[in-house]
């Protein structure tokens, strides 16, 4: 049964005497025996899992609510949709306010992390990962002196008059913008992109990285504009291309052929189905004083272009979108790598490298290992697994969430 076959919660008036107020908007109880994976810290709750809500009144979809135990035992604070299957997620372990001062903690401890373990010469940062900094449905990258974010939950929203001020006065931020209408937010959340705080940034903004630049345009319906998750990838496979021919399959802006580029790439091929990222790569490259002619631009899918060419490439980079948004595109997906990294075998020259990844959530590392490992038998390419990759550690998960880490990635040898 899957999470929008369960059947809903009963959601009840207030029982509160009239008059007296009400200490939580909602009340949410949840089914006998269903308060496990809320004791060991997971912040979501499915509507299967809940037996009553109670409203008091007043109380709006995304409005806050204290989560009890079927016997009554106070588990926390969520904020609670009734109108979706990922009803209630959680904010606090604890019977405890939500407020301004809970929300300045917590974004205090975001930034802490991201200066310790980010080095500062760094402009382009993911300040806040939602469940992975406990800040369910908030995301926010910092590009220079913007912040650019995602708000993705009715129940974020409804606590922006909360975290907003905060962000602004902790980070001291010229402009704050939305993004949320390029995540894939609540069915029920209507937010449109635009100026949360400050001033109106320009339409691009420069940025470093690992002495790097790059125009992150903050207009692009990707992301918040730019991949900020695979910043230590990008170090990582420019160092490895050092003089070796390299493609850039999904190339967006041209993120990993610049670093290759910036690193000594004998030549960087990349592979774009968007016009306008595709400039922006060669504004990118340009950007670093790296000579055009060691740079090919290719307006074609992917797939296309691995199907065509004869040629090969001493180091392949595949990152494609995600394949499978949703749960039931899991088997689709799995064929869809399959191809890709197949043809991309195909094109790697003897004892080359392939670096691939899935961002697709509902494909998890096992399964995305297996299907690497049957493309490798199907292209009768022998491979040496080298190193397992990820998001840089601006990205953290916790470990009662693992469906926080969405990215993963392989750096395979051709041994053949």
């Amino acid at each position: 049964m899957t999470h929008d076959e369960r059947p809903r919660p009963e959601i009840l008036d207030s029982v509160h005497p009239p008059g007296a107020p009400a200490p939580w908007p909602y009340r949410l109880r949840l089914a006998p025996g269903r308060e496990r994976s809320v004791v060991r810290r997971h912040p979501w709750i499915f509507s299967g899992a809940i037996a009553t809500i109670e409203a008091g009144p007043g109380a709006r979809p995304g409005d806050l609510g204290l989560v009890l135990a079927a016997g009554g035992q106070r588990l926390g604070v969520a904020y609670v949709n009734p109108e979706i299957p990922l009803t209630a997620r959680m904010l606090r372990w604890e019977d405890a306010p939500v407020d301004r001062d809970w929300f300045a903690a917590r974004i205090a401890a975001a930034r802490e992390l991201r200066a310790r373990l980010v080095a500062p010469d760094v402009t382009a940062v993911r300040l806040i990962n939602g469940e992975g900094d406990r800040l369910p449905g908030l995301i926010v990258d910092r590009y220079a002196d913007v912040l650019a974010v995602q708000c993705l939950t009715l129940g974020m929203a409804r606590l922006e008059p909360l975290w907003l001020p905060e962000l602004r006065a902790q980070t001291g931020a010229r402009s704050i913008v939305d993004r949320s209408a390029h995540g894939r937010g609540d069915a029920n959340l209507d937010r449109a992109d635009g100026l949360l705080a400050g001033e109106v940034p320009p339409d691009r903004v420069v940025v470093t990285e690992h002495g790097v630049r790059w125009w992150v345009d903050l207009s692009s319906t990707q992301k918040t504009g730019f991949y900020i998750d695979q910043r230590e990838n990008r170090r990582a496979l420019g160092d490895l291309a050092a003089g070796r021919r390299v493609l850039n399959a999904f190339a967006y802006t041209g993120g990993f052929g610049l670093a290759a580029g910036a690193r000594g790439a004998a030549a960087v091929v990349d592979v774009e189905t968007s016009s306008k990222a595709l400039a922006l790569a060669r504004e990118n490259w340009r950007l670093n004083g790296l000579p055009d002619e060691r740079l090919e631009t290719v307006h074609q899918s992917a797939q296309e272009y691995l199907r065509g060419s004869h040629g090969t490439f001493d180091l392949i980079i595949l990152d494609p979108p995600a394949f499978a948004k949703e749960p039931g595109h899991v088997a689709r997906a799995t064929r869809a790598y399959k191809d890709v990294n197949l043809w991309a075998l195909k094109r790697l020259a003897a004892g080359g490298y392939l670096a691939t990844f899935s961002c697709s959530q509902h494909v998890d590392t096992d399964l995305f290992q297996k299907i690497i490992f049957g493309a490798s038998l199907d292209a009768a390419r022998p491979m040496q697994w080298v190193a397992r990759l990820g998001a840089g550690p601006d990205h953290p998960v916790h470990l009662d969430h693992p469906q926080g880490e969405y990215l993963k990635g392989l750096l395979l040898r051709a041994t053949d």
